[in-house]
């Protein structure tokens, strides 16, 4: 990403007024390197801090009801210590901008559970987590020998769904890029009921159908 040739064409797309937008390898490894550092974080800053720092400014929380994670977060003192997790396996859009990763955590008091983190590129190419969120097990889903990951197929439209791109982009200032081209290879939604439950999943394009990779259905809290 960083080559000399490719600074070389970032040059030429600036002297025309416009650098071209990011473009990402679709990495998994990069995905579980974020989620390592983020539980390194955390055990040598404090969870809340490790959390704050790793978010993207949308982020969100479900405590249980959604919450803007920012807004949460800096009402939250670390805890003497933190939770320890661990992803299982990842998967990536193909364009590799954005991201889901699970697994299993671990409290200090012995308790164990499940998580499910929806990451997404930055401006400068970083991962930042865009939804965290989790749930107890009475004991811990198996987990793998060794990590997983998992990269969606290019999704291309189908016939009937229309032009690829129906409109011309808006033009931008001089030196800004044109933004990236919209990318529908994974999907991910998370439903929150009245009562507290939820559901959150991701599917992620075969080249012939959605696959639901993640289906976490979490029960209302106990009154």
């Amino acid at each position: 990403m960083k080559a000399p040739a490719a600074l070389l064409l970032v040059s030429a797309f600036a002297l025309v007024g416009a650098s071209p937008p990011m473009r990402f390898q679709p990495d998994p490894s990069s995905v579980i390197a974020a989620e390592i550092a983020f539980n390194r974080l955390a055990q040598a800053k404090g969870q809340w801090t490790a959390f704050r720092e790793t978010s993207a400014e949308e982020a969100v929380l479900f405590v249980p009801q959604r919450v803007l994670a920012k807004e949460w977060l800096k009402k939250q003192a670390d805890p003497p210590a933190s939770v320890q997790w661990s992803p299982s396996i990842v998967y990536v859009s193909c364009d590799g901008r954005l991201a889901a990763s699970t697994g299993n955590w671990k409290r200090p008091d012995g308790s164990v559970g499940y998580f499910t983190t929806i990451w997404q590129r930055d401006k400068k190419g970083a991962w930042k987590w865009i939804m965290d969120h989790g749930d107890t097990l009475a004991s811990p889903r198996e987990a793998p020998e060794y990590l997983t990951g998992k990269v969606a197929t290019c999704k291309r439209r189908g016939p009937g769904e229309g032009p690829a791109v129906t409109a011309a982009p808006p033009p931008g200032r001089k030196g800004e890029a044109p933004p990236a081209p919209k990318d529908e290879s994974l999907l991910w939604s998370a439903d929150v009921a009245g009562d507290g439950s939820r559901h959150v999943t991701v599917r992620m394009w075969t080249g012939a159908d959605y696959e639901t990779v993640i289906d976490d259905r979490v029960g209302a809290p106990a009154s």
